[in-house]
């Protein structure tokens, strides 16, 4: 029986992922050191469900309760998602970011390294490496922003370009996770995530857009568009990200010190005002958005060209945007409790 260790698993990707794994017959651990909004919760509702799954609250900047962990457990694989998520905190606090996403995924690299070099490791890094792509001609489409010359999206080949110290410090940890593969012969890969969304994510106005607007339309909370609205992403709904992961073990020979462009591809994308127009709809209410100033790091556009991922792990997703978001309005519905700290 194969076994997973999840740094970060109390979050919304790592909640998801230890479910799916666990469904699926693997030996779960998660780790988590219980800091953000929702991990709590998280955490009680996935040791309700799966009571059989372990958990250690430690901190990956603890390089020494890492590695005992690493050392006790010697897991097949390490799926790396602990992380600080939000570009705008890493403007306002770009040390912890930095102590977090660079030096916290390097003792990850390490404890591995040193503790349990079998395991395949998968770090969850992001779009973001590859920073505002200026010399990318983008132009307005009839549901926002296009690349005018990708129409099969951004390939794993376009230069890094590490915008903001967000993007710093996923990259460097991008890079590591990759270099260790060629220095120490371990098996390591990197999926750069785009926009990832579904049930028991907490979003906030800083990070987790699609359900942060979901959230908020529901709630009757106010809704800010920071730029014009035009903004588009690849949606990639959680439970697919979770098959990409399963991808990734399956067919880790191959896929073994690469990086992999992870969204839901140019067949998924949505803009901010279009998903606005979704919510109207399927909530049968008006929303008047505030405006805002154009946030740093804000790209205009952002989609995954996938393909290298469907041909080296046969992966493709399954969950279409308007099904997916609707999937996560009723998670919201069901779990208004859950949201107690927007109330009043």
């Amino acid at each position: 029986m194969p076994s997973i260790l999840i740094t970060g698993g109390a979050g919304f990707i790592g909640t998801n992922a230890a479910i799916h794994f666990a469904s699926r017959g693997w030996m779960v651990t998660i780790l988590d050191n219980l800091s953000r909004r929702g991990t709590e919760k998280n955490l009680a509702w996935l040791l309700e469900q799966r009571p059989e799954i372990a958990f250690h609250q430690v901190d990956i900047r603890d390089f020494e309760a890492l590695a005992k962990v690493m050392r006790e457990l010697k897991p097949s694989m390490v799926l790396h998602l602990a992380a600080q998520v939000a570009v705008t905190t890493s403007y306002t606090n770009p040390r912890e970011d930095f102590e977090i996403n660079a030096l916290g995924s390097f003792n990850v690299m390490e404890a591995v390294r040193l503790q349990a070099p079998e395991a395949f490791v998968l770090y969850a890094s992001t779009n973001k490496v590859y920073g505002g792509m200026e010399t990318v001609p983008v132009v307005r489409g009839d549901h926002g922003y296009v690349f005018q010359s990708l129409p099969l999206g951004v390939p794993e080949h376009q230069p890094l370009d590490f915008h903001s110290p967000y993007g710093c410090s996923k990259g460097v940890a991008d890079q590591y996770t990759i270099d260790y593969a060629r220095i120490y012969d371990l098996q390591t890969c990197s999926f750069r995530q785009s926009c990832i969304y579904g049930i028991r994510q907490f979003g906030i106005e800083d990070q987790g857009w699609v359900a942060w607007f979901s959230i908020a339309a529901l709630l009757g909370k106010p809704i800010t568009l920071y730029g014009d609205g035009w903004q588009t992403r690849d949606v990639l709904n959680v439970q697919d990200l979770a098959r990409a992961y399963e991808a990734a073990w399956n067919h880790r020979s191959t896929v073994s010190g690469q990086a992999f462009n992870i969204g839901g591809g140019p067949s998924n994308t949505l803009c901010l005002r279009d998903l606005l127009g979704f919510l109207e709809e399927e909530l049968s209410l008006t929303i008047t958005p505030r405006s805002g100033a154009t946030r740093p790091g804000d790209q205009p556009v952002f989609v995954c060209d996938i393909r290298k991922a469907q041909e080296l792990m046969g992966w493709t997703p399954q969950v279409g945007v308007s099904d997916g978001v609707r999937d996560l309005i009723r998670w919201v519905r069901e779990n208004r409790e859950l949201f107690d700290f927007l109330q009043g």
